[in-house]
């Protein structure tokens, strides 16, 4: 049998059979998935409130109470994808199937921690905070990008997988 991260055919398999297994029994497999949109949607909305604020230059409050929301869905999301690490691969962080993923993740969550400590502690303007959580935006898309591709590979696993156990 080959392990997560091995070579299985022509494509590195994500998952063994037992993480597989593990992965689809899990509870913290459904949170993610309930969270992963919720926290797109609450970017999206923060997005749209931080750049009027960039633009018009009013409605700070809103959006930085929305990036603050953003920011406590990212370290819930995080915090529970951790979880779903640890039972499906044994491993709090930087499991060999996520380890990309979650190397980029720590980005994710400096940038919107910054922001923060911008916030709380008022350090720089309004717009240097704007900016701040922007680039942390930036980072999250293309993490979210990065977890969406390992979904697809995930199911493409599964789909070959299951063509061979009928062939």
């Amino acid at each position: 049998m080959k392990g997560a991260g091995q070579k299985h055919g022509q494509t590195a398999a994500l998952y063994t059979a037992e993480e597989r297994q593990r992965r689809d029994a899990s509870v913290w497999t459904i949170v993610q998935g309930v969270l992963a949109p919720l926290q797109f949607v609450v970017f999206l909305v923060s997005l749209a409130l931080v750049l009027r604020t960039l633009s018009t230059g009013e409605g700070t409050f809103p959006a930085d109470a929305s990036i603050v929301v953003k920011t406590l869905v990212l370290y819930t999301i995080m915090i529970t994808g951790a979880i779903w690490e640890k039972v499906v691969f044994g491993r709090w962080l930087f499991a060999p199937a996520f380890f990309w993923e979650d190397v980029f993740s720590m980005l994710v969550l400096a940038l919107h921690s910054l922001y923060l400590v911008m916030l709380l502690a008022g350090l720089g303007s309004a717009e240097q905070r704007l900016m701040v959580a922007l680039a942390g935006y930036a980072a999250y898309l293309v993490n979210a990008g990065q977890f969406l591709w390992k979904l697809r590979m995930a199911r493409l696993q599964g789909s070959a997988d299951l063509q061979a156990v009928s062939a």
